[in-house]
């Protein structure tokens, strides 16, 4: 890939993170004008649905809702919504940086489970890695404090969740990503809309109204411009960048929620990224270990070729 591809792939992905963080802030910001946490991740997930839709329908057609296996997604779009629900929970009552330091395991815990549910091996850096991001979530989490919230352990459950959705994504790589978008927000709109229809609360004003209009938006966008930064540049040079959304988490939890960090969730996010940073060199490691076993390999074809022809 050239240069300057590369560089708008890094831009798009950061751009993705940046919404992601915006996305977070924005629902713990409705819920905390009196909106009900399901209340939020159904218009969340319905505005996705919308915007996906109205992009996609126009140009594929309805052959954009098949999938080649219909029971894998619908339980790859249910870990995506188990996923979102806690989370929102949790950014009800926790800090910004709390939960997203706390997200930042799920490579690890993806790393470990791929060793059961995909046949993958751990290697010596994995498995230093994998005990890097328990011991970074154990700082966040400090079980040894009086002052344990309980909505952490949602945070926790939300990661597996995220973590589980990712093992089936990886199942499911076949399918188109505009299919999988669909299929996920549909089934999480579906199973939503009677939860917040029952817990519905009124806004409170228009621009509480234009921020649940906006969340869906976000949500379609930067998953989007995921999909678009990694046709641009490689997976492993995007990894990295995943990192700001602890940057950008801290900046919104500051500007609009006047929330500090404490010096464990700094602390344990710096261990949990040590932790991720590790598998990412780990990962790159076994690429190039690939691609020069196949150049090795196409090479020794060619000389015995070049050798029966000499004869």
């Amino acid at each position: 890939m050239s240069r300057n591809a590369t560089l708008g792939g890094i831009v798009m992905f950061a751009t993705a993170v940046a919404l992601f963080a915006t996305l977070d802030t924005t629902a713990k910001w409705l819920m905390s004008t009196g909106l009900a946490a399901l209340q939020v991740a159904f218009v969340r997930y319905a505005g996705h649905l919308v915007a996906t839709l109205a992009v996609t329908l126009p140009r594929q057609g309805l052959g954009v809702l098949r999938s080649v296996d219909p029971r894998l997604q619908l339980a790859r779009s249910l870990c995506l919504l188990g996923s979102t629900g806690l989370n929102f929970v949790a950014l009800s009552y926790l800090p910004l940086t709390t939960v997203t330091a706390i997200m930042f395991s799920s490579p690890v815990i993806v790393t470990l489970l791929a060793v059961p549910l995909l046949g993958e091996k751990v290697g010596l850096m994995q498995f230093v890695a994998i005990l890097l991001g328990f011991l970074g979530v154990l700082i966040v989490v400090s079980p040894w404090d009086a002052e344990l919230h309980w909505a952490i352990f949602l945070s926790l459950g939300s990661c597996i969740c995220t973590s589980v959705y990712f093992i089936l994504s990886r199942m499911l790589a076949r399918e188109a990503t505009a299919t999988q978008q669909i299929w996920a927000s549909g089934i999480a709109t579906l199973f939503l809309a009677p939860l917040a229809f029952w817990q519905w609360q009124e806004p409170s004003g228009p621009l509480v109204v234009l921020m649940m209009c906006l969340i869906g938006l976000f949500g379609a966008s930067s998953h989007s411009l995921v999909t678009l930064a990694h046709r641009m540049a490689d997976a492993s040079v995007l990894a990295p960048v995943v990192y700001l959304q602890l940057l950008f988490a801290t900046i919104g939890g500051y500007v609009v929620f006047h929330q500090v960090p404490g010096a464990s969730t700094l602390l344990g996010a710096m261990v949990i990224i040590a932790g991720g940073v590790l598998l990412w060199l780990s990962g790159r490691r076994k690429r190039i270990a690939a691609i020069r076993t196949s150049a090795i390999a196409i090479s020794s074809e060619q000389s015995e070729r070049k050798l029966k022809e000499d004869r």
